[in-house]
């Protein structure tokens, strides 16, 4: 399964295509931004050779998001990188992801409805997490019978993480996964011969 979306190019800037010096600024700020909170989390220091860590990750996303074809789409906001970082996922429905999605603590249980055009989805915003070294975050999950779509945003900002939700709610509404239809292989396409 592979994702597609066509979020406001105004607002976002996106990693996942961004091959060589284009996206590089944003990229490096993505991944500086997400080590900072993982180091903030694990209550860590940073460190002189993470500058060098980032740069090196920033090489790399390119072409690990493009081995993924099409099942990892990342954002950054585009008036500043380091605020918010938003990833949309496609995974298989397996046993094991099932199970772990209904183990989730109860504290994340208090999810609101979003349908979009990949069906019945949910919707979870956690603006002031309950630890201090946890990040605002927003996750939307889709079940689509086959595989969870998932898109989830982390922001640098607390004060600031409730002015990007509407901006947030419609990068997830412009996810749609990218079929290779071919006539009359869905009952819902309707497609219309060139006259």
């Amino acid at each position: 399964m592979r994702l597609t979306a066509d979020p406001d190019p105004r607002l976002w800037i996106p990693v996942t295509d961004s091959l060589g010096w284009r996206g590089r600024r944003h990229r490096k700020a993505a991944i500086r931004m997400l080590l900072g909170q993982v180091n903030a989390a694990v209550e860590a220091t940073e460190r002189p050779g993470s500058r060098f860590g980032a740069w090196a990750m920033s090489q790399a996303a390119p072409m690990l998001m493009k081995r993924a074809d099409g099942r990892v789409l990342v954002w950054t906001w585009k008036a500043e990188p380091e605020l918010v970082v938003a990833m949309a996922t496609a995974q298989a429905l397996t046993p094991e992801v099932r199970i772990a999605r209904a183990s989730m603590p109860m504290d994340y249980d208090d999810t609101q409805s979003f349908p979009t055009r990949l069906g019945a989805g949910e919707k979870l915003v956690v603006a002031i997490p309950p630890s201090e070294a946890t990040p605002p975050f927003a996750t939307y999950t889709w079940d689509t019978g086959t595989h969870l779509v998932t898109l989830t945003a982390v922001c640098s900002d607390r004060e600031r993480f409730g002015t990007l939700t509407g901006a947030l709610d419609d990068l997830a509404r412009s996810i749609r996964i990218a079929d290779d239809l071919s006539g009359g292989e869905s009952p819902e396409v309707l497609r219309l011969d060139p006259a």
